[in-house]
């Protein structure tokens, strides 16, 4: 049986409200998930072993039933883990097998975020500004207006979102459909950032300028200006 693994935070109390319960209970199984994984790929279980009863695994990681069953199912849905009824739950072959984007982003941590984040803008806007369509700037120009309303009406949650809208259709302005596919998979855990990351629009109020050259700068088709206008939004995001 493998070492204790340190304990993960408790789960919500009974008289918590039952979004806040569903909500805690997926933090906390994507954090299960994080730690099987990484035990996966110690070999600290082999191809075909079974993993421990679901007491033994809450007691391990400090859950509830509810959020280990949740993270068996997610490895199971990945291929990592076959449940087999009146058996248990045993490792499948790891070979080949990888664990979703849409799940490694989840539990990523925010500066590695940040770092990819920015590494594919760059790129984005570079490639905008080589092939953006007469639509494509109409979008991004509407896009920007609503983002500088609702920033000035000090709307965190709207403003957040129509930011990345526009920088969704930044990347679809790019004109390669696997990159703008992997930047709206990206963009969900941005976003999931950003809410957690801001409390108020003032960044957003002080990048609103940048934004509105780089965006001149993909509608003029100069990808150098748009590069370093979108380093300089970077650079002012606090």
């Amino acid at each position: 049986m493998a070492a204790p693994s340190p304990r993960l935070t408790f789960e919500s109390s009974d008289d918590q409200m039952k979004q806040n319960q569903v909500l805690h209970r997926q933090s906390l199984a994507d954090a299960v998930v994080g730690r099987l994984q990484q035990q996966l790929s110690l070999g600290v279980y082999q191809t075909g072993e079974k993993l421990p009863s679901e007491p033994e695994l809450m007691a391990q990681f400090g859950v509830g039933r509810s959020t280990i069953r949740e993270a068996i199912r997610i490895l199971a849905n990945n291929g990592l883990l076959s449940v087999r009824q009146g058996s248990g739950t045993f490792v499948e072959s790891q070979k080949g097998i990888a664990e979703s984007l849409q799940q490694r982003l989840k539990r990523a941590d925010a500066s590695d975020l940040e770092e990819v984040r920015q590494l594919l803008e760059i790129k984005i806007v570079e490639k905008a500004a080589a092939h953006r369509t007469k639509k494509d700037i109409v979008k991004m120009k509407t896009l920007l207006e609503k983002r500088a309303a609702e920033a000035d009406a000090e709307d965190v949650s709207a403003t957040i979102g129509t930011d990345i809208e526009f920088h969704i259709a930044m990347a679809a302005a790019a004109g390669n459909d696997i990159l703008a596919d992997l930047y709206r998979t990206f963009a969900m855990q941005v976003s999931q950032h950003f809410r957690e990351r801001y409390v108020n629009t003032e960044s957003f109020v002080k990048t609103q300028y940048l934004h509105e050259q780089l965006l001149q700068s993909i509608i003029d088709q100069e990808p150098e200006s748009a590069r370093q206008y979108a380093l300089a939004i970077m650079s002012q995001i606090d």
